[in-house]
């Protein structure tokens, strides 16, 4: 990249959209540009950019897995189980956390063992997931397990666990300086997805994958390793996102995360990353988990319901891939003329 070649990046386009979008909404309605007013509403959607940053992964091999929204409530859900069978908070945290792990371990093993497409495998693992989060507390009962404050675990089917210890709450609703921890936990895994993706030969093998699977295998690279590996890794970050929602609403549930399938995969897409695999930017998907989320915060500001705002993260989502679809072939209209005038002028060479 040329010295200022990051200046026509989709990276610093998004950067521009966001400050665009910020004073636009901040001309619209003054109280909403208040600097610590908007790094508190962060918290409101951070859990998606966290689910995000592990989908771009997996996207780059070409992939795609819709089953985080339903391990982030089954994570809180264990989280809140095991606190309440009598572990400590910071082992409920492990378990909930290896649980996101494997499942994404085993998310990644069917799709890298089978031909059949990662979306329909991951589809009904997401209704698993979803009905193993409900009904969890219920089998529990069955097996013999008790609470050690309530004679079983099936008052907690349908209503939030509470009474979790501001030890783990922090990082739900504490904040270091004017930043709040949800925001700051994000940070943190967005550099170390990023530092991933870029520098090490695990995020080089992501790219390989996503551009041609099976040329990727005859240079060497570990195809199935690899994918188990990126689907876990999305299984844990799924699972994080789950407990940033469970401590900013200081309980655990089993639907936290349900709504929020949508924004994930338009914040992946809308950040640069190709639904056909071989192209991702983590720092486009942060970028545009911050553009989706306070255009989100802006419009509720402004009146608007929350029935509407997927209709119009929606037609964004249709814009972007479309908007992708026309660039990529503007690019190779581009390619092929410079080809051709490259061999009518070596023709032209040949003539003389």
């Amino acid at each position: 990249m040329t010295r200022f070649g990051w200046l026509k990046s989709w990276e610093f386009m998004l950067l521009v959209a966001l400050v665009v979008e910020l004073a636009v909404l901040g001309m619209i309605n003054p109280a909403f540009l208040n600097v610590q007013n908007l790094l508190f509403s962060t918290s409101d959607f951070v859990h998606v950019i966290i689910a995000a940053v592990g989908l771009t992964l997996i996207i780059m091999t070409g992939g795609i897995d819709i089953s985080g929204v339903s391990l982030m409530g089954l994570a809180s859900i264990i989280l809140g189980l095991s606190f309440v069978a009598g572990a400590p908070i910071w082992l409920a945290v492990a378990v909930a956390l290896g649980v996101g792990l494997l499942a994404g371990a085993f998310n990644g093993t069917v799709v890298a063992n089978t031909d059949v497409n990662p979306l329909v495998i991951t589809l009904a693992l997401l209704f698993f997931y979803s009905g193993l989060a409900t009904g969890l507390p219920t089998l529990l009962d069955m097996l013999g397990f008790k609470a050690y404050n309530a004679g079983g675990f099936e008052a907690y089917q349908y209503e939030g666990i509470n009474g979790l210890p501001k030890s783990f709450t922090w990082f739900g609703t504490g904040r270091l300086g004017w930043v709040p921890m949800p925001l700051v936990v994000t940070i943190v895994l967005t550099l170390i997805a990023g530092w991933l993706l870029k520098h090490t030969r695990f995020g080089r093998f992501l790219q390989l994958i996503g551009v041609n699977p099976e040329a990727a295998r005859y240079t060497g690279v570990p195809v199935k390793r690899t994918l188990i590996t990126v689907y876990a890794i999305n299984g844990f970050a799924a699972a994080v996102a789950g407990l940033v929602l469970t401590a900013y609403f200081t309980s655990a549930r089993s639907d936290l995360g349900s709504e929020a399938l949508l924004n994930i995969i338009t914040a992946v897409v809308l950040g640069g990353s190709s639904i056909y695999g071989g192209e991702g930017s983590v720092l486009g998907t942060f970028l545009a988990g911050l553009v989706l989320g306070f255009l989100r915060q802006g419009l509720l500001s402004l009146g608007i319901t929350s029935d509407v705002v997927p209709v119009i993260v929606g037609g964004l989502l249709i814009g972007t891939v479309a908007a992708r679809i026309g660039m990529s072939a503007l690019q190779r209209k581009r390619a092929n003329r410079a080809a051709y005038e490259t061999e009518r002028g070596a023709m032209a060479a040949i003539g003389e």
